[in-house]
């Protein structure tokens, strides 16, 4: 399966919950999977950490979260159904964020260092997870994805927010007017 970058309107549309656990629900976390890893051998300065159901096109409260995210030789990743954040608290970091369906583009984005998460693993059983720095971001926006929300929509600071990924694999610097006008599709508003 392709994985659909933006203006695709399915990235906009909130996901609907998951709750009884298929064949079907599996087959969806296995082309996560898949569809993950082929994005990655396709960008080797990059590491696909995590993904939404909504990047595929799909429609459901699922995600997946690579179990080593300093490891790209491990490939395994967990599949959390109809996550929830119960609560994030903790200091408001800014750090790097970037995604797979909003291609070439990372950004400054302010996140709280912890929270709680409520999901069911794919074998139905509950689970709620503590997280911390960067898997409590990366929970974070991935759930954001089942909102319709995306990275881009948390970056109020037009200025020293934006950046991108050059030949060599560095995030360096870009201008907010230069963003823009590189990706008219992100900011249909601005002229």
């Amino acid at each position: 399966m392709k994985i659909i970058t933006t203006p695709d309107p399915r990235l906009r549309t909130p996901s609907k919950k998951v709750n009884h656990i298929t064949d079907e629900t599996r087959e969806i976390v296995d082309a996560m999977v898949k569809s993950s890893l082929d994005w990655e051998k396709k960008h080797p300065y990059e590491l696909s950490a995590a993904m939404a159901a909504p990047q595929l096109g799909i429609n459901k409260r699922v995600i997946i979260i690579r179990d080593d995210m300093e490891n790209k030789d491990n490939v395994s990743f967990t599949a959390l159904i109809d996550p929830e954040v119960i609560k994030t608290e903790g200091k408001t970091n800014l750090d790097y964020e970037g995604c797979l369906s909003v291609p070439k583009i990372y950004g400054m984005v302010p996140r709280p260092d912890k929270a709680r998460i409520k999901a069911k693993l794919l074998d139905g059983n509950e689970v709620r997870i503590k997280a911390t720095g960067q898997l409590a971001r990366t929970l974070l926006h991935e759930i954001d994805h089942l909102e319709g929300v995306l990275f881009i929509d948390h970056i109020k600071d037009k200025k020293d927010a934006w950046f991108e990924l050059n030949e060599k694999g560095d995030i360096v610097p870009i201008d907010y007017d230069t963003c823009v006008k590189n990706n008219k599709e992100l900011f249909p508003d601005e002229d």
